[in-house]
Protein backbone atom coordinates (compact mmCIF):
# COMPACT_ATOMS: atom_id res chain seq x y z
CA UNK A 1 0.00 0.00 0.00
CA UNK A 2 0.94 3.19 -1.06
CA UNK A 3 1.06 6.10 1.51
CA UNK A 4 0.63 9.78 0.09
CA UNK A 5 -0.70 10.88 2.90
CA UNK A 6 -0.55 10.59 7.12
CA UNK A 7 -2.70 12.01 10.23
CA UNK A 8 -0.84 12.72 13.13
CA UNK A 9 -3.30 12.61 16.26
CA UNK A 10 -2.13 14.45 19.12
CA UNK A 11 0.14 17.78 19.49
CA UNK A 12 1.64 17.23 22.13
CA UNK A 13 6.03 17.06 22.42
CA UNK A 14 5.79 13.36 20.41
CA UNK A 15 2.55 14.22 18.24
CA UNK A 16 4.50 17.52 16.86
CA UNK A 17 7.55 15.69 16.15
CA UNK A 18 6.52 12.90 14.07
CA UNK A 19 4.31 15.23 12.24
CA UNK A 20 7.30 17.71 11.48
CA UNK A 21 9.16 14.43 10.79
CA UNK A 22 6.65 12.98 8.07
CA UNK A 23 6.97 16.23 6.26
CA UNK A 24 10.64 17.12 6.54
CA UNK A 25 10.12 13.74 4.46
CA UNK A 26 7.77 14.48 2.00
CA UNK A 27 4.50 13.67 2.77
CA UNK A 28 1.41 15.58 3.65
CA UNK A 29 0.78 15.79 6.56
CA UNK A 30 -2.55 16.68 9.10
CA UNK A 31 -1.57 17.49 12.63
CA UNK A 32 -4.78 16.87 14.54
CA UNK A 33 -5.43 18.21 18.39
CA UNK A 34 -8.70 18.92 20.20
CA UNK A 35 -6.86 21.82 21.96
CA UNK A 36 -6.30 25.08 20.09
CA UNK A 37 -3.99 26.42 22.57
CA UNK A 38 -1.88 23.19 22.20
CA UNK A 39 -2.43 22.97 18.53
CA UNK A 40 -0.85 26.45 18.24
CA UNK A 41 1.64 25.78 20.47
CA UNK A 42 2.80 22.88 18.23
CA UNK A 43 2.79 25.20 14.83
CA UNK A 44 5.10 27.61 16.60
CA UNK A 45 7.29 25.16 17.56
CA UNK A 46 7.62 23.58 14.39
CA UNK A 47 8.42 26.42 13.03
CA UNK A 48 11.21 27.65 15.22
CA UNK A 49 12.13 23.46 14.99
CA UNK A 50 12.80 24.66 11.56
CA UNK A 51 14.08 27.67 11.45
CA UNK A 52 16.91 26.17 14.08
CA UNK A 53 17.78 24.07 10.96
CA UNK A 54 18.02 27.06 9.09
CA UNK A 55 19.91 28.90 11.41
CA UNK A 56 22.77 26.37 11.83
CA UNK A 57 22.79 25.86 8.04
CA UNK A 58 21.24 22.47 7.75
CA UNK A 59 18.50 23.50 5.91
CA UNK A 60 17.98 25.97 3.36
CA UNK A 61 15.34 29.11 3.54
CA UNK A 62 13.41 27.84 0.48
CA UNK A 63 12.63 24.30 1.95
CA UNK A 64 11.59 25.19 5.61
CA UNK A 65 8.75 26.75 3.83
CA UNK A 66 8.14 23.76 1.97
CA UNK A 67 7.86 21.70 4.72
CA UNK A 68 5.43 24.10 6.99
CA UNK A 69 3.48 24.09 3.64
CA UNK A 70 3.28 20.14 3.71
CA UNK A 71 1.68 20.27 7.26
CA UNK A 72 -1.98 21.27 7.86
CA UNK A 73 -3.39 21.89 11.25
CA UNK A 74 -7.16 21.10 12.84
CA UNK A 75 -9.26 20.79 15.57
CA UNK A 76 -12.12 18.90 13.79
CA UNK A 77 -11.74 15.37 13.73
CA UNK A 78 -14.24 15.76 9.97
CA UNK A 79 -11.66 16.56 8.44
CA UNK A 80 -8.83 14.06 9.63
CA UNK A 81 -8.66 11.72 6.13
CA UNK A 82 -5.37 10.00 5.20
CA UNK A 83 -3.64 7.11 4.38
CA UNK A 84 -2.85 6.27 7.61
CA UNK A 85 -3.02 7.90 10.91
CA UNK A 86 -0.28 8.25 13.90
CA UNK A 87 -2.12 8.61 17.49
CA UNK A 88 -0.33 10.09 19.79
CA UNK A 89 -2.84 11.08 21.91
CA UNK A 90 -3.26 10.36 26.03
CA UNK A 91 -1.85 6.96 27.24
CA UNK A 92 -5.86 5.53 27.97
CA UNK A 93 -6.47 2.37 25.81
CA UNK A 94 -10.72 3.47 25.85
CA UNK A 95 -9.62 7.02 24.49
CA UNK A 96 -7.62 5.52 21.83
CA UNK A 97 -9.66 2.77 20.56
CA UNK A 98 -13.01 5.51 20.40
CA UNK A 99 -10.46 7.62 18.19
CA UNK A 100 -9.66 5.17 15.77
CA UNK A 101 -13.14 3.65 15.57
CA UNK A 102 -14.40 7.50 14.90
CA UNK A 103 -11.68 7.81 12.45
CA UNK A 104 -12.48 4.20 10.65
CA UNK A 105 -15.92 5.85 10.02
CA UNK A 106 -14.25 8.33 8.40
CA UNK A 107 -12.12 7.16 5.91
CA UNK A 108 -11.39 4.18 3.12
CA UNK A 109 -11.18 0.30 4.85
CA UNK A 110 -7.76 0.26 4.17
CA UNK A 111 -5.93 3.10 5.90
CA UNK A 112 -3.62 2.22 8.40
CA UNK A 113 -3.84 3.28 12.54
CA UNK A 114 -0.61 2.94 13.84
CA UNK A 115 -0.26 4.16 17.81
CA UNK A 116 2.84 5.76 18.97
CA UNK A 117 2.21 4.38 23.06
CA UNK A 118 5.08 3.76 24.73
CA UNK A 119 3.62 0.69 26.82
CA UNK A 120 -0.13 -0.10 26.67
CA UNK A 121 -1.16 -3.24 24.65
CA UNK A 122 -1.36 -2.76 20.81
CA UNK A 123 -3.55 -6.19 21.09
CA UNK A 124 -5.98 -4.50 23.57
CA UNK A 125 -6.46 -1.77 21.41
CA UNK A 126 -6.94 -3.81 17.71
CA UNK A 127 -9.58 -6.37 19.16
CA UNK A 128 -11.58 -3.41 20.03
CA UNK A 129 -11.41 -1.31 16.49
CA UNK A 130 -12.75 -2.15 13.36
CA UNK A 131 -11.03 -4.48 10.91
CA UNK A 132 -7.97 -5.32 13.20
CA UNK A 133 -5.66 -6.80 10.94
CA UNK A 134 -4.61 -3.14 9.89
CA UNK A 135 -3.93 -1.43 13.36
CA UNK A 136 -0.14 -1.63 14.61
CA UNK A 137 2.12 -0.29 16.51
CA UNK A 138 4.90 2.93 15.94
CA UNK A 139 6.52 3.65 18.18
CA UNK A 140 9.44 6.82 17.95
CA UNK A 141 11.25 7.98 20.19
CA UNK A 142 11.82 11.82 21.22
CA UNK A 143 12.61 13.70 19.69
CA UNK A 144 11.30 11.88 16.71
CA UNK A 145 12.88 14.61 14.51
CA UNK A 146 16.26 13.49 15.71
CA UNK A 147 16.18 9.84 16.84
CA UNK A 148 16.49 6.88 14.48
CA UNK A 149 14.57 3.92 15.99
CA UNK A 150 11.61 3.06 15.19
CA UNK A 151 9.61 -0.04 17.22
CA UNK A 152 7.10 -1.58 14.66
CA UNK A 153 5.02 -3.58 16.81
CA UNK A 154 2.68 -6.68 15.37
CA UNK A 155 -0.19 -8.36 16.95
CA UNK A 156 -2.09 -11.28 16.81
CA UNK A 157 -4.34 -9.51 14.66
CA UNK A 158 -1.68 -7.43 12.12
CA UNK A 159 -1.17 -8.68 8.81
CA UNK A 160 1.69 -8.61 6.72
CA UNK A 161 0.23 -5.56 4.76
CA UNK A 162 0.29 -3.79 7.31
CA UNK A 163 3.58 -4.08 8.96
CA UNK A 164 5.11 -3.90 5.59
CA UNK A 165 3.75 -1.10 4.94
CA UNK A 166 4.44 0.89 8.04
CA UNK A 167 8.13 -0.89 7.87
CA UNK A 168 8.65 1.14 4.11
CA UNK A 169 6.95 4.11 5.82
CA UNK A 170 9.70 4.28 8.74
CA UNK A 171 12.60 4.20 5.74
CA UNK A 172 10.99 7.08 3.81
CA UNK A 173 11.32 8.92 6.91
CA UNK A 174 14.71 7.87 7.24
CA UNK A 175 13.85 6.03 10.62
CA UNK A 176 15.36 2.69 11.11
CA UNK A 177 12.29 0.65 11.95
CA UNK A 178 12.60 -2.75 14.30
CA UNK A 179 9.51 -5.05 13.67
CA UNK A 180 8.60 -6.82 17.40
CA UNK A 181 5.76 -8.63 18.63
CA UNK A 182 3.48 -6.70 21.44
CA UNK A 183 4.67 -7.66 24.95
CA UNK A 184 4.86 -5.11 28.22
CA UNK A 185 7.02 -2.30 27.36
CA UNK A 186 7.99 -3.92 23.91
CA UNK A 187 12.13 -3.83 23.47
CA UNK A 188 13.51 -0.21 24.37
CA UNK A 189 10.87 0.30 27.70
CA UNK A 190 11.22 -3.00 28.67
CA UNK A 191 15.10 -3.31 28.34
CA UNK A 192 15.58 0.39 30.10
CA UNK A 193 13.09 0.00 33.04
CA UNK A 194 16.02 -1.08 35.31
CA UNK A 195 18.29 1.83 33.73
CA UNK A 196 15.80 3.74 35.66
CA UNK A 197 14.54 1.82 38.53
CA UNK A 198 17.69 0.71 39.99
CA UNK A 199 18.78 4.60 40.20
CA UNK A 200 15.80 5.62 41.46
CA UNK A 201 16.21 2.35 43.94
CA UNK A 202 20.18 3.30 44.88
CA UNK A 203 19.11 7.29 45.58
CA UNK A 204 15.91 6.32 47.56
CA UNK A 205 18.44 4.36 49.74
CA UNK A 206 20.89 7.08 50.24
CA UNK A 207 23.58 5.15 48.29
CA UNK A 208 24.24 8.00 45.96
CA UNK A 209 22.76 11.20 44.80
CA UNK A 210 20.86 11.97 41.45
CA UNK A 211 24.01 13.82 40.22
CA UNK A 212 26.69 11.03 40.88
CA UNK A 213 24.81 8.69 39.06
CA UNK A 214 24.06 10.60 35.97
CA UNK A 215 27.70 10.97 36.17
CA UNK A 216 29.06 7.64 36.21
CA UNK A 217 26.79 6.60 33.51
CA UNK A 218 27.95 9.40 31.30
CA UNK A 219 31.62 8.69 32.16
CA UNK A 220 30.60 4.71 31.73
CA UNK A 221 29.37 5.48 27.83
CA UNK A 222 26.16 6.59 28.26
CA UNK A 223 24.80 9.72 26.38
CA UNK A 224 22.70 10.86 29.17
CA UNK A 225 22.33 9.89 33.01
CA UNK A 226 18.99 8.17 34.03
CA UNK A 227 17.82 11.53 35.70
CA UNK A 228 18.40 13.74 32.72
CA UNK A 229 17.43 11.29 30.33
CA UNK A 230 14.08 11.02 32.66
CA UNK A 231 13.60 14.87 32.91
CA UNK A 232 14.00 15.12 28.98
CA UNK A 233 11.34 12.30 28.51
CA UNK A 234 9.15 14.04 30.83
CA UNK A 235 8.41 12.28 34.09
CA UNK A 236 4.86 11.43 34.15
CA UNK A 237 5.23 9.36 30.38
CA UNK A 238 8.05 7.84 32.41
CA UNK A 239 6.47 6.73 35.82
CA UNK A 240 3.61 5.79 33.12
CA UNK A 241 5.80 3.84 31.60
CA UNK A 242 7.37 1.92 34.41
CA UNK A 243 3.65 1.21 36.52
CA UNK A 244 2.11 0.27 32.98
CA UNK A 245 4.96 -2.13 32.83
CA UNK A 246 4.95 -3.44 36.22
CA UNK A 247 1.83 -4.48 36.43
CA UNK A 248 1.18 -6.28 32.87
CA UNK A 249 4.47 -8.28 34.18
CA UNK A 250 2.75 -9.35 37.24
CA UNK A 251 3.86 -6.73 39.68
CA UNK A 252 7.29 -7.73 40.08
CA UNK A 253 9.47 -6.23 42.92
CA UNK A 254 12.52 -5.28 40.99
CA UNK A 255 10.51 -3.61 38.52
CA UNK A 256 8.62 -1.59 41.01
CA UNK A 257 7.97 1.98 40.21
CA UNK A 258 9.89 4.54 42.53
CA UNK A 259 7.88 7.37 45.07
CA UNK A 260 10.63 9.81 44.24
CA UNK A 261 9.38 9.67 40.65
CA UNK A 262 5.62 9.47 41.68
CA UNK A 263 5.86 12.40 44.08
CA UNK A 264 7.38 14.70 41.76
CA UNK A 265 5.00 13.74 38.97
CA UNK A 266 1.93 14.95 41.78
CA UNK A 267 4.43 18.35 42.33
CA UNK A 268 4.06 19.00 38.23
CA UNK A 269 7.58 19.00 38.11
CA UNK A 270 7.86 16.73 35.07
CA UNK A 271 11.64 17.77 33.47
CA UNK A 272 12.43 20.01 30.46
CA UNK A 273 8.77 20.47 29.29
CA UNK A 274 7.89 21.90 32.84
CA UNK A 275 10.97 23.74 33.72
CA UNK A 276 11.88 21.55 36.46
CA UNK A 277 11.84 17.58 37.51
CA UNK A 278 14.92 16.38 39.00
CA UNK A 279 17.00 19.19 37.61
CA UNK A 280 15.81 22.80 36.80
CA UNK A 281 15.91 24.42 33.79
CA UNK A 282 15.88 27.83 32.67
Amino acid sequence: MEINSICVCGAGTMGSGIAQAAAQAGFATLLYELNPVVLDKARENISKNLQSLVNKGKMEAAEKEKIEKRISFTDDIQNCLADIFVEAIIEKTDIKIALFNQLAELNHSECIFASNTSSLSITAIAKNVQRPERVIGMHFFNPATIMKLVEVVNTEYTNQQTTATVVELAKQMGKIPVVCKDSPGFIVNRVARPYYIEALRLVEEGKVSMEQADAIMEASGFKMGPFKLMDLIGNDVNYAVSCSVYEQLGQPERLKPSYIQEQKVKEGKLGKKTGEGYYKYS
